[in-house]
């Protein structure tokens, strides 16, 4: 098998051998599913260490829920919430730290910290500019797809052509990160589950992770707990690990290459039995 290496600032992640886990660790009041959880600083280290030791690869930090109806923080709010929480893992974590943001001036505090990947839901819709810092750092991009903003995104999303309109949003920001100085190999691309989609959307996307794959960099998958599980099984977002298990399953299976999710434990188990499935 071909090495396929991801490359974020120091850290260097094989994606060749298995499908490697992001976990999600949101330091805000009103996220889905852990708002609230985790807002002190030492409650959200604590938490990043337990992920790290449950065999997480990478630790995301969000700092603004995305949430379907959510509205946008200030920029001094969103720092505020994340960077006493990037002081406190520094040196205290082995692992890649990512920032799940949107806003330049974000982006900016938390690479000047040593922040290794900025995951923009934005797709380098709302601030181009956080490809240049990337650039800059030699950080990764995380190149999400979304239809309009978090708070109107779920209001009757159409499309014409499903596969090919996320497509060419995608490949339009990936030029706009190469072009902007990012490195080919520090782009990951995640067609947005949830993001502006309904039931059909996201299950159309999960059964054509291979026609995302063609586009030639590392696909992302966010499933966890989200909507579209509780619709297909009646569940509360506090009862969906279950499904989630079997979401994970199946994307590493046809070949996502990370999936973020808040369940560490319980995905890299799913993702060992799938990866092993696929390679034999």
């Amino acid at each position: 098998m071909q090495k396929r290496i991801l490359t974020a600032r120091r850290y260097k992640l094989d994606l060749s051998k298995r499908t490697l886990v992001m976990g999600v660790l949101n330091v805000t009041p009103d996220s889905f599913f852990d708002g609230g959880q985790f807002l002190r600083p030492s409650a959200a280290c604590k938490r990043a260490l337990q992920m790290e030791k449950e065999g997480a690869d990478i630790i995301d930090i969000g700092a603004e829920s995305t949430r379907p109806g959510s509205l946008s923080v200030s920029v001094d709010d969103e720092i505020s919430r994340v960077m006493p929480v990037i002081s406190k893992l520094k040196g205290a974590i082995k692992i890649p730290i990512s920032v799940d943001t949107t806003k330049y001036e974000v982006a900016s505090a938390v690479l000047k910290e040593g922040v290794s990947i900025i995951n923009d839901i934005s797709g380098l819709s709302n601030d181009k500019r956080l490809a240049t810092l990337c650039a800059e750092y030699s950080a990764g991009l995380v190149i999400m797809h979304i239809k309009g903003k978090p708070r109107t995104m779920q209001k009757n999303p159409v499309y014409k052509n499903l596969l090919s309109e996320i497509s060419k949003h995608i490949r339009e920001s990936i030029k706009i990160a190469r072009d902007a100085g990012v490195k080919k190999e520090s782009i990951i691309i995640d067609p947005g589950i949830g993001f502006g989609k309904r039931l059909k959307h996201n299950l159309e996307i999960i059964r054509n992770i291979g026609y995302f794959k063609k586009i030639g960099f590392p696909l992302m998958m966010g499933l966890s707990r989200k909507s579209f599980i509780g619709t297909l099984s009646a569940l509360g977002v506090e009862d969906r690990l279950a499904p989630t298990i079997a979401v994970n399953a199946i994307a590493a299976y046809n070949g996502a290459d990370i999936l973020r999710v808040h369940d560490v434990k319980e995905a890299v188990v799913a993702v060992k039995i799938a990866c092993s499935i696929r390679s034999d």
